[in-house]
């Protein structure tokens, strides 16, 4: 399909039910069940009925509605219905049953006015748990809606169809169409919103570095509230006019084989993955749960979102190669909700390519080749960037430093933001006059291809989910038997599973016998905020190193857990 630029999301979505209406657009996937199939002109129709309800309930353009719904049929229409009047959807995380209702709403709170949210539509279920903070005096929110309980069958007047008609006529291309959030699962999330033109733009370009056709097909399950999710499995399968099936994230976690069934059963030829889910998909995935089960159909398996690493592709491989997946089908992209999503894709049909190079050079800026089996790094290709985007690696004082030369990732692009909603301090630190995006991220380019090797701040990633030590530490100040203010928080690196774990260090004045006690103290303080933190190490007063500022510093205090001067912390 041709993607006229120059046109809007509903414009394109209409086109598309009108030149094949009983074609499938979203296969609803559920354990269990059969899937409940959304052809383009019913969804269609059902998307014009959530328009009429939503403006009837008082939703204008330019609105933000953030949904926070679980995996349910109705959420498709509901998302395109706010799109047909001119409002911005926001998918926000449905809340894990761990975290506690305060949190979410604190989290919630702090969303909303930085985001600058207008209407929170959500279930009746989660009722209890948002009212307390959506009819607080100081809240944004005008008002809560339960559009899973509306009748979308209701019969609206001929002005009312008018109205909502005109509005949509009136929508250019220009105008914003989506509002979502930079990667994070804890921390003030960045809010970005992007235009029509964007992300029509952005599925344009990126659809031709995937050879998209129209016998492809989409299968994923990835939260809507993740620009990989969003973006990749949404609006690319939508605005192109392929299928896509979607898994509910919550039931993916805990039976992974799901998404090899319904790839198989669907013959799915594309979808996105973070590194983890290499890792868990290759350790959890039994042999009973794949019988049947054929990867044939599958052309590309993107990696995505975390740093791409080597062993994890080599252990999928390895695991799923007998039930026929090619090694040449593992792919990867780079990819952030600030350039709507990809920037960078490695080329379908052959192997992301891969480079062996000094560990140690690596760590000060320079990329050479080693064949050293102890002392090296094989990085892996995010592939060639894409059309309308452009990268520079740039050194502490952004200046180009080259090719083969590690520095931060900055990139322009053609589907770019224009900045952070309500966060001009945020954008001023990351976007420069000339439209550079400085990524945060560390990389190097070689042979025209972009390596993406960390994180240039103290972001944890863990199973592709964004941490921000400052989170867990504040939580875990607040554990019983931790000295306030004298804990650090990082990432520490897990080969096998092939993604980081959050560590602490925390000083105690507790005798030793009594640190089991507040090691628990602190793997709930954690629970709390629905961090998983895998190792504490708890050391005696003064132990921490603090930096210039006065605070402990996570760089040096990390580097001498991992040289273990921890194993010596309590002799004395």
């Amino acid at each position: 399909m041709e993607i006229n630029k120059n046109t809007t999301a509903w414009e394109i979505w209409t086109a598309l039910a009108e030149s094949d209406p009983e074609r499938e657009a979203v296969i609803h996937w559920i354990a269990g069940e059969e899937p409940f199939r959304w052809k383009r002109k019913e969804l269609l129709q059902t998307a014009k009925k959530f328009s009429l309800c939503l403006k009837s309930k008082g939703i204008k353009r330019n609105d933000v509605c953030a949904i926070i719904i679980k995996h349910n049929r109705m959420f498709y229409p509901l998302y395109m219905g706010i799109v047909g009047i001119g409002a911005l959807p926001a998918v926000l995380a449905y809340p894990n049953p761990r975290l506690h209702p305060d949190k979410f709403r604190q989290g919630l709170e702090g969303m909303s006015q930085r985001s600058g949210l207008d209407w929170i539509l959500t279930q009746k279920d989660m009722e209890d748990i948002i009212r307390p903070f959506s009819d607080r005096k100081e809240s944004t929110i005008k008002e809560l809606l339960f559009p899973l309980e509306w009748d979308t069958n209701s019969t609206f007047s001929d002005e009312e169809h008018t109205e909502v008609d005109a509005i949509r006529s009136e929508i250019k291309p220009e105008e914003p169409m989506l509002l979502q959030h930079s990667s994070g699962t804890t921390g003030l999330q960045k809010p970005v919103v992007l235009s029509h033109k964007a992300v029509i733009t952005h599925v344009k370009n990126y659809s031709d570095s995937l050879n998209f056709s129209y016998g492809d097909k989409i299968v994923s399950w990835l939260p809507l509230y993740h620009d990989m999710g969003l973006i990749a499995a949404f609006h690319m399968p939508l605005l192109y006019g392929i299928p896509v099936i979607q898994v509910d994230p919550f039931e993916w976690v805990v039976a992974p084989s799901l998404i090899c069934e319904a790839l198989s059963q669907e013959k799915a030829t594309l979808t996105w993955l973070p590194n983890f889910a290499y890792n868990f998909m290759a350790d959890r995935i039994d042999d009973d749960e794949l019988e049947g089960i054929s990867f044939e159909s599958i052309r590309m398996i993107i990696n995505c979102s975390e740093p791409v690493r080597a062993e994890s592709h080599h252990k999928f491989y390895n695991r799923f190669s007998r039930f026929g997946l090619k090694e040449n089908k593992l792919a990867s992209c780079y990819a952030m909700a600030e350039t709507t999503f990809a920037v960078s894709q490695s080329a379908p049909g052959s192997n992301s390519e891969e480079i062996t190079v000094d560990r140690d050079l690596l760590s000060e800026g320079k990329v050479i080749r080693s064949d050293n089996a102890v002392n090296r790094r094989v990085c892996v290709s995010s592939g060639k960037l894409i059309e309308g985007c452009k990268v520079k690696i740039v050194d502490d004082n952004r200046k180009d430093v080259g090719i083969d030369r590690v520095g931060e990732i900055a990139i322009q692009s053609v589907s770019m933001f224009d900045g952070y909603r309500n966060y001009p301090e945020k954008t001023a630190l990351v976007l420069d006059d000339e439209g550079w995006y400085y990524s945060g991220d560390f990389g190097f380019m070689h042979n025209d291809e972009l390596y993406v090797i960390g994180r240039k701040k103290d972001i944890i990633i863990e199973a592709g989910n964004n941490i921000y030590p400052e989170d867990v530490e504040d939580a875990v100040n607040k554990a019983e038997g931790v000295i306030p203010g004298r804990v650090i928080a990082f990432g520490e690196e897990d080969p096998e599973l092939g993604t980081e774990h959050v560590s602490v260090v925390a000083e105690t004045r507790e005798a030793r016998k009594d640190l089991q006690k507040v090691k628990m103290a602190v793997i709930k303080a954690g629970m709390e905020i629905n961090v998983n933190i895998k190792n504490v190490y708890l050391v005696p007063p003064r132990w921490l190193i603090k930096s210039s500022a006065g605070k402990p510093s996570r760089k040096a205090n990390k580097h001498r857990i991992l040289n273990k001067e921890f194993d010596n912390a309590w002799s004395s």
